[in-house]
């Protein structure tokens, strides 16, 4: 696969040669009899061990993860099987044109050698599945799958998916609890335990965490403070907690809701 050099830190950008030979791939939308799509564009066989991520789809959920990558420095590989996403984000992250529901199409771009793959294609229940299925069948360590509905993220699941996100049903869940209380972000981590951050209840204003006894009374636990123009520190049993902080909080979902309606 060819390779021009990037202006500025980050990974190497693969080019897309238009002259390039496209092998068959797979393709939801192909005709019986007919050639069904193009497979990867400026691929590979030989993807380096610990090549990265593998990006597989570039709507506006897989093309920020892998727009958010390549600006942390993280290896990224983008796989679109659109030529209209793929002209529109040539250029700005790695990628390639391919037909991931083949599995061929993942062999040329050495798909097995990514730790971590992550498929961004939700709205095409089929296309997600097949292309998960195909991740899981040459043993990807790690894939990362999206869904649209539980019923789709139960069968991602079923068939290997190690983490599926729900996008849309997560946002809903954070907003509603931002727009009901005095919430400022909320994140659940995993199993209810959840992470939040807020401005501290009267009952701890002024006083040491040791003082107000929050983790006692309350069952959560604040994990560091931010003060008007002071950095965030971790928090101790010595912190004091004062009416302009914003704290960071961890805990059971429904605790940390009982905590945040505290006056």
């Amino acid at each position: 696969m060819a390779e021009h050099p990037r202006t500025g830190p980050g990974p190497r950008t693969p080019s897309l040669p238009t002259a390039a030979p496209r092998a068959a791939a797979g393709s939801l939308r192909g005709a019986a009899g007919s050639p069904r799509g193009a497979a990867a564009r400026g691929a590979s066989k030989d993807a380096p061990k610990d090549a990265g991520v593998l990006v597989i789809g570039l709507g506006r959920f897989g093309s920020s993860i892998a727009a958010t990558l390549d600006r942390l420095g993280q290896d990224v590989l983008g796989v679109e099987r659109s030529p209209e996403l793929v002209a529109q984000w040539a250029g700005r992250i790695p990628l390639v044109e391919a037909d991931a529901v083949n599995p061929e199409a993942l062999e040329q771009l050495g798909a097995r050698d990514f730790p971590v793959a992550v498929v961004g294609v939700g709205s095409y229940l089929e296309a997600s599945v097949l292309i998960t299925a195909n991740l899981v069948d040459i043993g990807v360590p790690q894939i990362w799958a999206k869904a649209i509905s539980a019923e789709h993220a139960r069968i991602l699941q079923r068939i290997g998916a190690h983490h599926v996100v729900l996008p849309e049903a997560d946002a809903g869940a954070r907003v509603a609890h931002l727009v009901s209380g005095k919430m400022l972000d909320y994140i659940e981590v995993e199993d209810g335990f959840t992470v939040v951050k807020m401005s501290p209840p009267k009952e701890a204003q002024g006083f040491t965490l040791a003082q107000s006894k929050l983790r006692e009374r309350y069952g959560v636990t604040v994990i560091g403070v931010k003060s008007p123009g002071v950095e965030f520190q971790y928090a101790t049993p010595e912190t004091r907690i004062s009416a302009n902080d914003i704290i960071i909080v961890g805990g059971h979902a429904e605790l940390l809701e009982r905590f945040a309606a505290r006056p």
